[in-house]
């Protein structure tokens, strides 16, 4: 048996939370880099997920506390769906991913882990790793460490910050 090490997702295991909304602005005094920031835009923010289940499984999220898509403005749901569209591209060009599963849960029963505040994932798959039995079988493991990937991926994201400020 081959042995599958992500150290990270033990305080997420055992149940250690924040306490602060890991999507709000002010996010407990940390830098972005410290809260794995990827893009702050004026509506909608893009981080990396501290508990991925794959290298490159990003969240975005509106900067207003909102639970609901009901919340949503319109500016903060089309600014959204741009920002998404930015990860797949940024994710598919340096990650090369044979696909992506893009979604959200609401509320608890659906598995949102932070019900109260909105968020996407965007998580680039690749073939091989569509299921649990995959860990079973086999080991499906993140070979890349978030401090890796972040510093791959943030330039990218400074990049297209600066073409929004033309």
């Amino acid at each position: 048996m081959r042995n599958l090490w992500a150290p990270w997702r033990m305080e997420y295991i055992l149940g250690k939370r924040e306490p602060y909304c890991i999507f709000c602005p002010e996010g407990g005094g940390l830098s972005d880099a410290e809260r794995l920031i990827l893009y702050r835009g004026q509506w909608t923010m893009v981080m990396m997920n501290k508990y991925p289940y794959n290298n490159g499984h990003l969240l975005v999220a509106p900067w207003r506390h909102v639970a609901g898509l009901e919340d949503l403005t319109e500016e903060e749901m089309t600014d959204l769906m741009k920002k998404m569209k930015m990860c797949v591209n940024i994710v598919r060009r340096l990650m090369r991913p044979d696909g992506f599963n893009v979604g959200l849960n609401l509320g608890a029963a659906a598995g949102a882990g932070v019900e109260s505040h909105l968020h996407f994932h965007v998580v680039p798959r690749w073939e091989g790793d569509t299921n649990f039995m995959t860990v079973f079988a086999d080991v499906r493991s993140i070979p890349e460490h978030l401090r890796q990937t972040y510093d791959k991926l943030r330039p990218h994201f400074d990049k297209e910050k600066a073409h929004e400020a033309l």
